[in-house]
C-alpha cells in the first residue's frame, strides 16, 4: 500500500498547536512509510476563510519544517465535483431531496423529543417519488440505514460502534447549493487517494457519518486514527489561559523547530521511555500503535528542557537559520550583519544551557554591545572598589600572553597564585567589565572572542569608572 496522509485545516485563524501536532503525526507517518503527505485547505466557508489565515498555516508548517507533497489543494475549488456527487447519490437512490422548511424541521424535532425517539428528525421526503418533487428550495440528504450498526475500527480508539437508529439522514448539499463538510471531506479524501486519516478525536463521531457516505458510493474506506486532544496543565482543553496556543507564538518565544517537533511528537505518542530524540529517529520509530488513547497535558518546563537539548546539539548552520527566523518575527530584535557574523563565530559557547533563542542573544550581549559598557545592577555591584582592584592586578598578566583559551587561563591562574586569590573572586568583576551583565559565557570564551585590544579597553574603562 502506498500510504497517503493529509492535513486539512480550515483557514479561519492562526495554526493552533494542537493542529500542528496533528499535521506532524500525519507527516511523520507518511515519512515513516515512504508515502505522501498532502495539504488541503478546507476553505468552503467563504465568510470565515481568509488569505491571512491561509498564509499563517503555510508559515506555521514551514517554521516546523513540515513539507508537503504536490500542490496545496483548495476544497472550495472542488465545489462542482462535490455537487455532482450529491446529485449522483440521488440518481442512485442513495440520497433524496428534502423540501422541509426550518420551521417544519423544528416541529418534527420537538415532537420526536416528546415521544422519546432516539432519532429526532425523520424527513417525510425520504421515500417520495422524485417525479413528485416540487419546484422549490431543497437540501440533499443521505439515506442512512434505519437499523443495524455502523462500526469503525480505529487505530487509536479501537472498535467504536454507533446504532444507525440514532444517526439522522445527513445533509450533503445545502439549500444554497453548497456542499456540507461531511460530503466535501469524503469526496476530496477519495479523489486524493488518502489511505490514512489521522485527526483529533473531536472528529470521531464524524467518522461514522463519513463511512456511510463511503459505503453509499461504494468507495474504499480509509484507515482512521483519532488522536486525543492536548490539554492544559489543569486538565482542561488547551486555550489562551494556559499560555501560547498558536505556532507563531512559540516561534516568537524563541523555541526552535527541532525542539518543537520532538516535544509535540512525544505529546501523546511514545517509543518506550525515549523523551529526547531527533526528527530522523522520530521518522524511523513512528507508528500508530504508539499513540496514546488518553489526552496529554502540555508541560512548558518539559518543552524548555527538550528545546535546550536540541539547541545544544544543533549545528551552527541550523541555529543561525533559527536565529535569523526568530529575528524576522520579533519586533524587539534588530541585528546587523556584523552582529550576526559575531554571533555565528561565538555559537559554540552561546548555546550552552540556552533554553531558547533569546537566551543565546542575551549571552551574546558582550559581543554586540559598544563601549562604554552599560552595566545592570548586579554588574555594578561586582565592580565596586575591591572588584576594580582585582582587575588592576590582572591587567599586567594579559599584556604579553598567547591569546587563546589556554594562554588566558594560564595568565589568570598565574595572577591568582601570586595574589593568593581564587578564580571565583576574579570572575565576577571580569564579567561585569566585559559584558555589563552577570549571565554570560565563560570569561575565557569572552576574552578570546573579543580579542586583546577590546578586552584591554574594556578593563581600562571599568577600572577607571566612577563607582556610583
Amino acid at each position: 500500500m502506498n500510504v497517503v496522509t493529509r492535513f486539512a485545516p480550515s483557514p479561519t485563524g492562526a495554526l493552533h498547536i494542537g493542529s500542528a501536532r496533528t499535521a506532524l503525526f500525519n507527516w511523520l507517518y507518511a515519512k515513516s512509510k515512504g508515502g505522501e503527505f498532502l495539504l488541503r485547505i478546507e476553505d468552503t466557508d467563504r465568510k470565515r476563510s481568509t488569505d491571512e489565515a491561509t498564509q499563517a498555516i503555510f508559515d506555521g508548517l514551514g517554521w516546523l519544517g513540515l513539507d508537503w507533497d504536490g500542490k496545496t489543494q483548495s476544497q472550495f475549488k472542488n465545489l462542482k465535483r462535490h455537487v455532482d456527487i450529491a446529485h449522483k447519490l440521488v440518481d442512485l437512490g442513495k440520497a433524496y431531496k428534502c423540501f422541509c422548511s426550518e420551521s417544519e424541521i423544528s416541529t418534527i424535532r420537538e415532537n420526536s423529543k416528546s415521544s422519546g425517539k432516539s432519532k429526532l428528525f425523520e424527513s417525510p421526503w425520504r421515500n417520495v417519488d422524485p417525479n413528485e418533487y416540487p419546484n422549490s428550495n431543497f437540501v440533499i440528504r443521505l439515506k442512512t440505514p434505519l437499523n443495524g450498526e455502523t462500526e469503525i475500527s480505529d487505530e487509536v480508539q479501537g472498535k467504536v460502534i454507533w446504532k444507525n437508529e440514532t444517526i439522522e439522514d445527513l445533509v450533503l448539499l445545502r439549500s444554497d447549493g453548497n456542499p456540507t463538510y461531511m460530503l466535501a471531506v469524503v469526496v476530496d479524501d477519495h479523489d486524493s487517494k488518502i489511505t490514512h486519516i489521522i485527526r483529533g478525536d473531536d472528529h470521531l463521531s464524524n467518522a461514522a457519518k463519513q463511512k456511510l457516505i463511503y459505503e453509499a458510493l461504494d468507495w474504499e474506506i480509509p484507515i482512521f486514527a483519532h488522536i486525543p486532544l492536548i490539554l492544559g496543565d489543569d486538565g482542561k482543553k488547551m486555550s489562551k489561559r494556559h499560555g501560547a496556543t498558536g505556532t507563531v507564538e512559540y516561534q516568537k518565544l524563541g523555541y526552535i523547530p527541532a525542539g518543537m517537533r520532538n516535544y509535540l511528537t512525544r505529546l501523546g505518542w511514545s517509543h518506550g521511555n525515549d523523551e529526547f530524540f531527533t526528527t530522523k529517529d522520530a521518522i524511523s520509530w513512528f507508528n500508530l500503535e504508539g499513540i496514546n488513547k488518553s489526552s496529554a497535558r502540555f508541560d512548558f518546563k518539559k518543552l524548555e528542557d527538550i528545546n535546550k537539548k536540541h539547541i545544544g546539539i544543533a549545528s551552527t548552520n541550523e541555529l543561525m537559520s533559527d536565529l535569523k527566523n526568530f529575528s524576522n518575527v520579533s519586533s524587539k530584535i534588530n541585528l546587523t550583519n556584523s552582529d550576526i557574523a559575531k554571533i555565528e563565530k561565538a555559537l559554540y559557547c552561546l548555546k550552552n544551557n540556552s533554553k531558547k533563542i533569546p537566551d543565546i542573544l542575551s549571552k551574546a550581549h558582550f559581543l554586540i554591545t559598544k563601549r562604554p559598557i552599560e552595566r545592570d545592577e548586579r554588574a555594578s555591584l561586582a565592580l565596586d572598589e575591591s572588584g576594580k582592584a582585582l582587575l588592576r592586578e590582572l591587567t599586567p598578566f594579559l599584556e604579553d600572553v598567547t591569546w587563546s583559551r589556554e594562554g588566558l587561563e594560564f595568565a589568570v591562574n598565574t595572577c591568582l597564585d601570586k595574589t593568593n586569590l581564587k578564580l571565583g573572586q576574579m570572575v565576577q568583576p571580569l564579567k561585569a567589565a566585559l559584558s555589563g551583565k552577570m549571565s554570560t559565557p565563560s570569561v575565557f570564551d569572552m576574552m578570546v572572542l573579543l580579542g586583546p585590544e577590546e578586552v584591554q579597553a574594556r578593563l581600562c574603562d571599568a577600572t577607571h569608572s566612577t563607582t556610583s
